[in-house]
């Protein structure tokens, strides 16, 4: 018998005295890791004076959620999983034809996005449809093409890079400085800002040829921190935290502009309702058209040698030498790579928010990004799209839960209570990605998707499971 406290959907009574105990003591943890946090907030009255406001309420709420969450994980979920694996231990696995939705994925997910835009236009109107293309769509695409870009240095390379948004950050400005010193265009600068960023690519990856595993890792963050610093206090070329404002927008492939001055304004020209999402649509298709180039190039790349040496790398770089791979080249075509698509974000970004500040390039940027590609799959395009919407697309959410602050009312009847007009959830993001992963990492240690497909195979093309990839690769 698989677990004898599980029986039939049973709960034997062994079983529910320990998911008491087990409660009582994620209870206490929880009390003890939250008043500080959440039970006691500081705050300044009318006469400037530190008080202290208590929030017990609060505080009750979240240590009841550890205690029933962690009596459900005793007394159901741990079970059932054990019965699960020790049922799957018995049965030899077949493998059946794929299903329709799996084998077309790619296609139905394009078609979705694509529609996406004009539905919510349908759906909300023009002005309506703002917050679904711009915080629900255009910021979660970026977040995907940086993420994409990361997962060429960390994912296929095996390069802890954790200075990534230093990129970002060279393509951000590389644009807003070269719009407003010279005048050029968007199409222009797009591939313009992506080889400065590939360039500085190169410029990070000399010094770091020899290093490998932590002390990489050091050497990047300190290099995303130059950059920042550089950008901060070169006020002269960059006006430091002041930031670089009124950017030139993107227009239409020089044909038509989104500039309400501009004569072939795309407004007017087609008779359109005055509003700003029309503007976020077009930018909504060219960060779409920017995510498909860079999953293109990454596959490709992936099926070339330069694809497979960055694998070798990951795997075993003295392996790697001693196959006569040169993995100097490999190393910076990995890092330039990777810089180039980082640098295509940065000059969309300036583009998409007309401003640019040292602010928007903090580590917290490359910590998420990472997160991403960590908790999606490295090496997997499809785990890390879906780790990106459910990140960014839930920080987006909670912005939105108003619910939160007031609870859940029936009628004049209080069903859940609230946390309080000052609660701010979008605050708490942090804890809760600290939570996603914690909980991401136990039940899928390789990420959303723990399988990848290999570039070279013999005869038949399989899938390798999780099991049989180096831990945290596969």
């Amino acid at each position: 018998m698989a677990n004898s406290n599980f029986v039939a959907g049973k709960t034997a009574p062994g079983l529910v005295r320990k998911g008491i105990t087990d409660a009582l003591w994620a209870a206490l943890i929880a009390f003890g890791m939250f008043v500080l946090y959440i039970g006691l907030k500081t705050d300044q009255n009318m006469d400037n004076k530190l008080v202290i406001v208590q929030r017990w309420g609060a505080l009750a709420i979240i240590v009841a959620i550890a205690a029933v969450g962690r009596f459900i994980m005793t007394v159901s979920v741990q079970p059932y999983l054990a019965a699960r694996k020790a049922a799957k231990a018995k049965v030899a696995p077949v493998e059946g034809e794929p299903s329709f939705a799996s084998k077309h994925f790619n296609k139905i997910a394009l078609l979705l996005l694509l529609i996406y835009p004009l539905a919510a236009v349908a759906i909300f109107g023009p002005q309506g449809s703002l917050t679904y293309v711009d915080n629900f769509g255009i910021q979660i695409l970026i977040y995907v093409m940086l993420a994409w870009g990361l997962n060429i240095v960390v994912g296929l390379a095996g390069l802890l890079d954790l200075g990534y948004v230093a990129f970002y950050a060279v393509g951000a400005y590389s644009y807003a400085l070269l719009s407003m010193h010279f005048g050029l265009s968007f199409w222009l600068l797009l591939p313009l800002s992506g080889m400065l960023a590939a360039l500085w690519g190169m410029i990070l990856g000399f010094p770091v040829l020899r290093l490998r595993g932590d002390y990489l890792a050091i050497v990047t963050l300190a290099f995303g921190e130059i950059i920042r610093i550089v950008i901060t206090n070169w006020t002269d070329v960059t006006q430091g935290s002041f930031g670089i404002s009124n950017i030139t927008k993107a227009s239409l492939f020089g044909i038509y502009s989104f500039d309400l001055k501009d004569p072939h304004n795309f407004i007017r020209s087609f008779g359109l309702p005055m509003s700003s999402a029309w503007y976020k649509i077009f930018l909504f298709y060219v960060i779409l058209l920017l995510c498909m180039l860079t999953a293109y190039v990454t596959i490709r790349l992936r099926r070339m040698p330069i694809g497979r040496a960055w694998e070798a790398l990951r795997e075993d770089e003295i392996a790697c030498r001693s196959l006569g791979i040169n993995t100097v080249t490999t190393k910076l075509t990995a890092f330039a790579t990777g810089a180039m698509f980082g640098g295509f974000a940065g000059s969309f970004f300036a583009a998409r928010q007309g401003f640019v500040s040292p602010e928007s390039f903090v580590f917290l940027e490359s910590a998420i990004i990472l997160a991403i590609v960590v908790l999606g799959g490295m090496g997997s395009l499809k785990g890390i799209a879906i780790a990106a919407i459910a990140m960014i697309g839930g920080t987006e959410a909670l912005r939105n839960m108003s619910f939160l602050k007031t609870g859940l009312v029936w009628g004049d009847t209080t069903i859940i209570p609230g946390f309080g007009p000052d609660f701010t959830p979008e605050l708490y993001r942090m804890l809760i990605f600290g939570l996603a992963m914690v909980v991401v990492m136990i039940f899928k240690p390789r990420g959303f998707v723990g399988t990848r497909e290999p570039t070279a195979f013999l005869k038949e093309r399989k899938a390798i499971s999780g099991s049989f990839t180096k831990e945290g690769h596969g």
